[in-house]
């Protein structure tokens, strides 16, 4: 039996990338800490730590804490800011073959569209808005619950930029296809879903909340079967791309976010996990479609037959 060379590359808008697995922003820093551990360009891309325009400290710990099949958390976008994101992590992520995904997140439209016209110019392939900030203008209920809110901030950063906008989606919605398609209608090149899930784990010694924030998102296999729900429900509502994420552990859990309408996916809590996971799942699927004859591995989006 003639051994096939599978086709790993999959498209994201104007954006190829050399295999469907990008590293999750916020479980991944920028790259730096993992780079002793896996080689970053063996990787589709890597999807950076939420940026800022200033510096911010996030919240007060406890900050994050395990969960039955999951972990809580509140980390409240920690980072340096983009100044520093463009004088230390940019040129760091450079050295390596793999495509640098900017995640920008704002508490204004305003805020959105600065990050994305000051990164525009810089070597980064494309944005990943995070919609799930605070409205500020508007009592504080993120961007992303709203067909309004999402259209806002959609078209503020689509104004600055002619490279891959990606709306990442938050799942604390009643309707997500409503979501994503309007993100698509105000521009969006692809959607990323699911963002985490808002949760609570409790200390019943203190009678408090375990984290000092009360509530955080919740991430890991405990989500993966919601998550794949949604992006089913998506794929059948829009026609731009969908990148998958939500409890991905392994090569079948991406077959499986394939399978259901994703055309890439990104490795999330599973980092802290093995830090070498991101590398070996992106191994495990060539092998995968070399053992089930799959020549090129896009054809398995949305492959999904539904009773």
């Amino acid at each position: 039996m003639e051994n096939i060379i599978p086709k790993m590359n999959v498209n994201i808008g104007s954006m190829e990338l050399k295999n469907p697995v990008i590293a999750a922003s916020g479980t991944f820093g920028f790259g730096d800490e993992f780079s002793d551990f896996i080689d970053l360009s063996a990787l589709g891309g890597v999807s950076c730590k939420a940026v800022t325009l200033e510096l911010r400290h996030g919240n007060p710990p406890p900050r994050v804490a395990e969960t039955p099949a999951g972990m809580l958390n509140s980390v409240g976008l920690q980072n340096n800011g983009v100044n520093y994101f463009i004088k230390y992590m940019i040129p760091f992520l450079k050295k390596f073959d793999t495509k640098i995904i900017a995640n920008i997140a704002g508490n204004t439209a305003d805020e959105y569209a600065q990050l994305a016209k000051i990164l525009d110019s810089e070597a980064v392939d494309a944005f990943e808005v995070n919609v799930s900030c605070p409205n500020v203008r508007h009592g504080g209920a993120a961007f992303g619950v709203s067909c309004d809110g999402v259209e806002l901030i959609t078209k503020a950063v689509r104004a600055q930029t002619s490279k891959p906008v990606i709306i990442k989606l938050t799942p604390n919605v009643t309707n997500i296809s409503e979501i994503a398609m309007a993100a698509e209608a105000s521009g969006a090149d692809c959607v990323s879903l699911i963002n985490t899930l808002l949760g609570l784990a409790i200390d019943i010694h203190t009678k408090r909340p375990v984290m000092k924030n009360n509530f955080g998102g919740l991430s890991g296999p405990a989500i993966k079967p919601i998550a794949l729900r949604m992006v089913c429900e998506v794929y059948k509502a829009v026609k731009i791309p969908i990148i998958g994420m939500g409890g991905i552990m392994n090569y079948t859990d991406v077959v499986e976010f394939m399978l259901a309408g994703a055309a890439a996916v990104m490795v999330g809590t599973a980092n802290f996990i093995t830090p070498t996971i991101s590398e070996d799942i992106a191994k495990d699927l060539q092998k995968y479609c070399q053992d089930n004859r799959v020549s090129e591995i896009k054809s398995l989006t949305g492959a999904l037959e539904l009773y």
